[in-house]
């Protein structure tokens, strides 16, 4: 379990995304602010890394198949003491090693992501792993909403329902958009929950900016007695936490300039948890 000492404050790990972004002049905030509060209660509450260890053998995997939110998952992992401070001021700068999406060559990435959908099926690839080893480890995979327009998605989640990968969860990071729009302009998506439940997964769905009720489903679903893989829907606000950034798309691809990271420092300092 994360040491306790580790708060995983989500007001601290969105500075850390604005510092991030702001000194390696690159996008996707937007992208990493809907997330955090969903990587905050994972980290503070149920991934175990036995030693604080991010390569433990006995370790939960975190598969982040939309890659492009990394830098939330970036903030988490600095908690955690796995990178250094300079890793971070020095972001996107010439011989940086963290990059703009998810790569497995950083402790504590599992998966290099970015290609949607592909996350998903290697997690699902990883959760199948650990119930043929006999494990209790748990497998969680993180996607967009846009993400799931992937086919691949929809493979692999008829293969973990047919494999009974009941250690197995998405969450579906469900903010409304993908890059290019909407995602009820790009492809209506109805409901979410009842398209898992049709393909034999245990659903759920809730606020993703509430940490209580994020904590009380995933312990809610683990604590089922069913064989089904599990599904996580969290509604959330791209850019939550900067007003001018909240469900404003521009903000997938935007830069800050050193006007709009004052305004954004101080909307998080200020924004209510």
């Amino acid at each position: 379990m994360i040491p306790q000492s580790k708060a995983f404050d989500a007001k601290s790990l969105r500075k850390t995304v604005l510092d991030m972004a702001y000194a390696g002049s690159t996008v996707h905030i937007g992208c990493a602010f809907s997330i955090i509060d969903l990587l905050a209660v994972l980290y503070r509450n149920h991934l175990r890394y036995p030693g604080n260890d991010p390569i433990a053998a006995g370790r939960d995997y975190f598969v982040l198949s939309k890659g492009h939110g990394v830098m939330a998952q970036y903030a988490c992992i600095r908690e955690l003491g796995w990178l250094k401070d300079e890793a971070f001021t020095g972001y996107f700068a010439n011989g940086s090693d963290l990059k703009g999406l998810s790569d497995s060559r950083i402790p504590g990435l599992e998966v290099t992501s970015g290609s949607l959908g592909h996350g998903f099926s290697v997690g699902v690839g990883m959760a199948m792993g650990a119930k043929l080893r006999g494990t209790d480890q748990k497998t969680y995979a993180l996607v967009g909403d846009g993400e799931i327009n992937e086919g691949p998605i929809w493979e692999g989640a008829l293969f973990a329902a047919h494999h009974d990968l009941k250690d197995f969860m998405v969450i579906v990071d469900e903010n409304g958009f993908q890059a290019m729009g909407s995602t009820q302009d790009v492809l209506k998506l109805g409901s979410i929950q009842a398209k898992f439940e049709s393909f034999g997964f245990e659903a759920i769905t809730i606020d993703g900016h509430d940490e209580v009720a994020i904590d009380g489903a995933i312990t809610q679903l683990w604590a089922s007695n069913s064989t089904a893989p599990k599904a996580l829907i969290a509604k959330t606000v791209k850019g939550k936490g900067v007003d001018f950034m909240e469900n404003n798309n521009i903000w997938h691809y935007t830069r800050l300039d050193p006007v709009t990271y004052a305004q954004a420092l101080s909307a998080v300092a200020g924004s209510v948890q």
